[in-house]
């Protein structure tokens, strides 16, 4: 595996334009940080919310004003082993970590939609956490297939057109909100750093998944098989979110 330094210089420099940058404008052009803000970024152990760690890291080091950063891992039943590469992932790459436990994966196990439910249990106990901590917003490290498959699912499984936005307010904890500063970085850049990095991340470790792969991995392919008919539909679907057009479009169905 890389050393440290090197890590850090990469994001700095080998991928400044396609991952650094692109946070850096995403946190600009959303507000996303702002003066004594105290951050929960939330480490889910995957190549995304470790990537979101050292950009915050670097982001720390080199902003104008100040701003508090808290690293919280929440563990939903890993296998020892999964958590254990958590641990030495973060140890190497110099995240101050703060792990707590849930039984996330024992309640959706037996669950019809386990990923719908596993998402929004996870949500609602990185709030509980990050606001437990004092923190006034939480980060999480959903990037921009991410974004694009979202709409997609949206709209072929639920009918509506609606998305992931880049910050928004929590419905039931007062005062919190959910920023996304991986907004705009492509996941074949992270997987390049990734890679690049000589690091073993894990991928989801659900014991729930593995025998149920779930919509969200078909709307990836989908996306995949769009772009390469189409070079830039994701780009165009994105940017669909910000174009909608209210003289042709129904609010309500008659």
């Amino acid at each position: 595996m890389k050393e440290l330094k090197e890590i850090e210089k990469a994001i700095q420099k080998k991928y400044r334009k396609e991952i650094f940058s692109k946070f850096v404008k995403a946190v600009k052009e959303f507000n996303l940080v702002q003066p004594d803000d105290k951050i929960a970024v939330c480490i889910s152990g995957g190549k995304d919310s470790f990537l979101l760690a050292k950009c915050f890291q670097e982001l720390k080091r080199h902003n104008k004003f100040n701003f508090e950063l808290k690293y919280i891992v929440m563990n939903p039943g890993y296998s020892k082993e999964s958590l254990n590469q958590i641990v030495s992932n973060a140890k190497h790459l110099n995240i101050p970590i703060e792990i707590f436990e849930t039984n996330i994966f024992d309640v959706i196990k037996d669950s019809d939609s386990p990923c719908f439910l596993c998402a929004r249990m996870r949500r609602g106990c990185l709030y509980s956490k990050a606001q437990e901590l004092g923190c006034n917003k939480i980060a999480l490290g959903h990037h921009f297939n991410d974004v694009i498959e979202t709409i997609l699912l949206n709209m072929i499984y639920n009918g509506k057109f609606s998305g992931m936005l880049p910050i928004l307010d929590s419905d039931h904890f007062e005062n919190m909100k959910l920023i996304r500063p991986l907004y705009y970085i492509k996941e074949k850049d992270i997987i390049s750093w990734s890679k690049y990095c000589e690091l073993t991340f894990i991928d989801c470790a659900c014991k729930v998944t593995k025998k149920n792969l779930g919509k969200r991995k078909e709307i990836k392919k989908l996306s995949y098989q769009l772009v390469d008919m189409y070079e830039n539909a994701d780009i165009n679907i994105l940017n669909s979110m910000y174009h909608v057009n209210p003289n042709t479009t129904y609010c309500d169905k008659q």
